[in-house]
């Protein structure tokens, strides 16, 4: 196990092994030993011989040499059961665990009150009623159930041909999910909104609408239901799915909305063209000039925030911070405007106080400090 660890630490392990780490850690013993050996500076290069060193520093060295600016490599947590561990690729490689982070020539300045972002909602019936959903309450109206984490709607077995509306609301530091009638479900990030009926008609459309914010949906299969496509609509996009898995990024102060699918087909219709999607594409739709690119990605860095993680591919500082923003529910502003670009890799818990994640950051001497006070923070 010692050797798959250390692959991880290189970035340099396969799917199954990484399943097999995960189980192992599963056992408090063994999730024990793995915190000791992080916490014990190994040297990496005595393991290299075996899972080729050479393959893994190139890779490293196109990364870099593709990017204008340096690419720096973080990693917070192994999902969320690793201790902190910074891992840098250079001409030899090591790695620091927290218990070296701290830079006594640049203080860190902290007046925190920031709280890690957790189950939470608002409700807004077809009443215009507002109901707060919150984690350990539960709430029952009609065919709707909430226990604080997900809301359920469930089918009455009746065709209504009234269609009524509901309003889930994510405030900055929340997230939620929720399960329709037809068992189409939602996972909804923070910052979002989303418009769907209690209920849907037998044979007709199912539409909800992503009024703003993020969205993963498990789509429920025509089949299932009738025959009955499914669609969702944003500001100016409307997809259509047939059973299907994908995730809808469409935040107000964002300049394009992006649609990733991640298994079935889609079809984005944004009023100028059709443009189909295979499984690991991702539509870039540009709002001011309606113009739309269609890239081959990595999905699992799009959908991760679902599964409890933030992964940073080659992102800059700027949009890491906001991502943080919102789930942290703070406001970040930098004292030098020329650090926004600086580029990442990285993989992040959304477990983890925010002043861990910051202090991971500096410690890559790409940020010199940084600011808590209260829910705003500086980047120097």
């Amino acid at each position: 196990m010692k050797k798959v660890i250390l692959k991880y630490l290189t970035d340099n392990i396969t799917d199954s092994e990484l399943e097999q780490l995960l189980l192992w850690l599963k056992k408090p013993k063994n999730l024990k030993e793995f915190q000791t050996l992080i916490k014990e500076n190994y040297n990496l290069n005595i393991v290299y011989d075996d899972i080729n060193e050479e393959i893994a520093l190139q890779k490293v060295k196109r990364d870099i040499k593709n990017s204008k600016k340096p690419v720096r490599r973080l990693s917070l947590n192994l999902m969320k059961y690793a201790a902190a561990i910074l891992i840098f690729v250079s001409a030899g490689s090591f790695f620091l665990t927290t218990d070296n982070l701290v830079d006594e020539s640049n203080p860190i300045i902290i007046n925190n009150n920031i709280k890690i972002g957790t189950d939470k909602a608002t409700l807004t019936l077809e009443n215009g009623t507002d109901i707060i959903l919150e984690k350990g309450e539960n709430y029952i109206s009609g065919n709707l159930k909430s226990n604080g984490e997900d809301i359920i709607y469930k089918s009455t077995g009746k065709s209504n041909p009234n269609i009524t509306y509901n309003y889930l609301t994510i405030p900055r530091g929340g997230q939620y999910h929720v399960k329709l009638t037809d068992e189409t479900e939602i996972w909804l990030n923070s910052e979002s909104r989303l418009k769907y009926p209690t209920s849907f008609v037998d044979g007709e459309e199912r539409i909800v609408e992503l009024v703003y914010g993020e969205a993963y949906f498990i789509v429920s299969s025509s089949t299932e239901n009738k025959g009955s496509s499914f669609k969702v609509k944003t500001s100016i996009q409307e997809i259509e799915v047939l059973g299907t898995q994908f995730n809808v990024k469409a935040y107000n102060d964002e300049d394009y909305i992006y649609t990733t699918l991640i298994e079935g087909k889609v079809s984005i219709d944004n009023t100028s063209g059709l443009e189909i999607l295979k499984p690991n594409q991702q539509s870039i739709l540009n709002i001011a000039s309606k113009e739309i690119q269609i890239n081959t990605i990595d999905v699992s860095s799009e959908i991760a925030w679902v599964h409890g993680d933030f992964i940073f591919n080659r992102k800059p500082l700027k949009d890491i911070m906001k991502v943080l923003s919102r789930w942290y529910d703070v406001d970040v502003k930098f004292k030098d405007k020329a650090l926004e670009d600086t580029k990442f890799f990285g993989e992040l818990s959304k477990h983890q106080n925010i002043e861990d994640i910051l202090t991971l950051i500096k410690s890559t001497n790409t940020i010199n400090s940084f600011e808590i006070n209260k829910n705003k923070i500086l980047i120097k």
